[in-house]
């Protein structure tokens, strides 16, 4: 049986109903009804139909975020980024500028509550802020040990 006609014009139809474009492919007509369906030649006949319930359009079939989700869960657990995955260089990736940033923001983090806590004194708040500017500390612990070093007792080691 040639439905063709029929899916043209229905397509017509529901495009203006649902206004949005709708291909013959999204029009969909019940098997039960195929010979109602068939025998329908003017556009009234097919709008009867589609207020029937009898030809509906289909939803738009969108593309699935299920593998997407997937692999962007991976990635935040660290998968997937091994030596193929890279093409930026290291620099590009994680910048040296950031790292550098990263390390004294907390740095400086530290020496601001030991100065609050009264750990430090303002005069050595400043030696050991501008030490951690000066590229002097690669990390907290070792800013730690210098002080330590130096005679400047630290809270929790007790």
């Amino acid at each position: 049986m040639q439905l063709s006609n029929q899916k043209r014009l229905a397509a017509e139809i529901l495009s203006v109903q649902l206004g949005e474009e709708v291909g013959l492919n999204r029009v969909w007509i019940n098997d039960n009804y195929l010979e109602q369906v068939s025998g329908a030649v003017q556009k009234n006949d097919i709008r009867d139909l589609i207020e029937m319930g009898y030809i509906k359009a289909k939803p738009i079939q969108g593309t699935s975020r299920v593998r997407a989700n997937k692999n962007a869960k991976q990635k935040a657990k660290g998968r997937r980024k091994g030596h193929g995955k890279r093409s930026g260089t290291a620099n590009a990736r994680d910048p040296r500028k950031n790292r550098w940033m990263r390390t004294l923001r907390a740095q400086r983090r530290v020496l601001k509550t030991m100065r609050t806590d009264g750990t430090l004194k303002p005069s050595e708040y400043r030696y050991y802020y501008r030490k951690a500017k000066g590229n002097s500390y690669r990390s907290i612990a070792h800013m730690k040990a210098n002080m330590e070093v130096d005679g400047i007792k630290l809270g929790g080691d007790e």
